[in-house]
């Protein structure tokens, strides 16, 4: 697949570094120079210097070459164009990034698709949508739905007094939990390991299982005894991100507050939440951080625009009390750190989520979706089986499956059956699969068309 990329940002960055990865051709234009020379030094990439709403300059680069073009600036306008300009030249898949809340309505979506937006990515809505997953079910580090939302990929860690670490994983559970429990992988310090019946797990392990959703708490009141519910949720920042993660949890029976620093800003979220308390004020000030009134069953989400003020507000919020810390971080070395060294309880990118976006997107006809996990290095596939795959008709244990994959769960006549060795499997079976980053291409190649 060609591939050409308006924007050598972040999200631009996430998306080549990802597409390199899976050994397709990257094209990277924009206006800044040293980005992307940058980025050249660092992938295996082609650029080109200019602005991404110029004609002259897509043409420069074949536009009517690519298989898929994706405008990651952070110009909504020049988005749009780039689009409208790719559809016109015949490209078939195009994705723009929209930041304007009012452009990624439901109402917008015919324009959109007029203008040659296929695919619209917001970096708020995506990055909101990942807190709130996290924030809904207390003691996670990720919570992905799947599977038509049948289907929870959940990621946790192993505390001091969890039974996981009692014995290997084939004698820790009863036999009712391992039949509706697959654990897909366990990231041990910064080693992956696929998990075998007898892994023993230590504590600090992060461990990502797969389950039916209405199994999950029963699963976590179990794995992870020290967890609490969230009695409430404070919100440092209440620009377009925090504003939106409030609505998100306004519903949910905790309290939540949301602090911001901008008077107008604060005047807007009052405005526009109903059950949110607002307090106008810099939460990196302690003493309107302790006028949110920290309580035991407190979670604190730093959601300003400061990767730098966001890890000190977490901080401060673990010194007065605080729960559990979630930082929205820019910075993909700032993530892999603080999520290595347990410095905040979770750090988050969004460009992680608008990356995951794109990639939903662009797979090949059976690959129905793909999920990259914060925590954990490869990605989560949806594979759809036909009668003609040579995996249809056999049981599991037959199969030759690539190594560093994985069948977390099985979707079949609208029900989800979690996976074992006898398992024979069927035409239209939707499997989760787990993917390394090594045999993702295989994968595809095996189903991607």
């Amino acid at each position: 697949m060609r591939a050409l990329i308006i924007g050598a940002g972040k999200a631009g960055w996430r998306l080549a570094e990802t597409l390199c990865g899976e050994r397709h051709d990257v094209v990277v234009v924009d206006n800044d120079a040293q980005a992307l020379s940058d980025l050249e030094s660092q992938l295996d990439v082609l650029t080109t210097v200019g602005h991404g709403a110029d004609p002259r300059v897509l043409e420069e680069v074949d536009i009517h070459r690519s298989d898929l073009v994706v405008a990651f600036t952070n110009q909504d306008e020049v988005n749009i164009f780039a689009c409208a300009y790719a559809r016109s030249a015949g490209v078939p898949n195009r994705v723009a990034r929209l930041d304007n809340p009012s452009l990624v309505s439901p109402s917008s979506r015919l324009q959109l698709d007029e203008l040659g937006v296929d695919l619209a990515v917001s970096r708020y809505s995506t990055i909101a949508a990942e807190l709130h997953n996290i924030l809904r079910l207390p003691g996670t580090l990720e919570v992905v739905d799947l599977l038509d939302d049948m289907i929870q990929v959940v990621g946790f860690k192993v505390d001091m007094d969890s039974p996981l670490t009692r014995a290997p994983l084939q004698d820790v559970a009863d036999p009712e939990m391992l039949d509706r429990v697959r654990v897909i992988a366990v990231m041990s310090g910064e080693d992956l390991v696929v998990p075998r019946g007898d892994t023993q797990l230590l504590i600090g392990d992060s461990v990502y299982v797969a389950c039916e959703p209405d199994y999950t708490p029963t699963l976590l009141n179990w794995a992870c005894p020290e967890r609490i519910s969230f009695q409430k949720i404070i919100i440092a920042g209440g620009g377009t991100l925090g504003r939106t993660l409030a609505q998100l949890l306004e519903p949910s029976p905790a309290q939540v507050v949301v602090i911001e620093a901008r008077e107008d800003r604060a005047v807007h979220c009052s405005t526009v939440l109903q059950r949110a308390l607002v307090i106008h004020g810099d939460a990196l000030d302690e003493e309107n951080l302790g006028n949110a009134g920290i309580i035991p069953g407190t979670a604190f989400v730093a959601a300003t625009g400061t990767d730098e003020n966001n890890i000190i507000n977490c901080l401060l919020a673990e010194k007065l009390g605080a729960n559990f810390t979630l930082a929205q971080i820019t910075k993909a070395e700032y993530v892999e750190i603080i999520n290595s060294q347990s410095l905040l309880d979770r750090a988050v990118s969004p460009y992680v989520a608008m990356s995951n976006a794109v990639l939903h997107f662009i797979r090949g006809q059976y690959i129905k979706s793909a999920t990259v996990l914060h925590g954990l290095p490869g990605e989560l596939l949806e594979v759809i089986l036909t009668g003609g795959n040579k995996w249809t008709g056999h049981m599991i244990k037959e199969l030759r499956i690539p190594k560093g994959t994985m069948i977390a769960a099985v979707q079949r006549d609208g029900r989800v059956v979690i996976p074992t060795g006898n398992l024979l499997l069927t035409a239209e079976d939707r499997l989760l699969m787990f993917a390394r980053p090594q045999a993702l291409s295989r994968i595809e190649s095996m189903f991607g068309h």
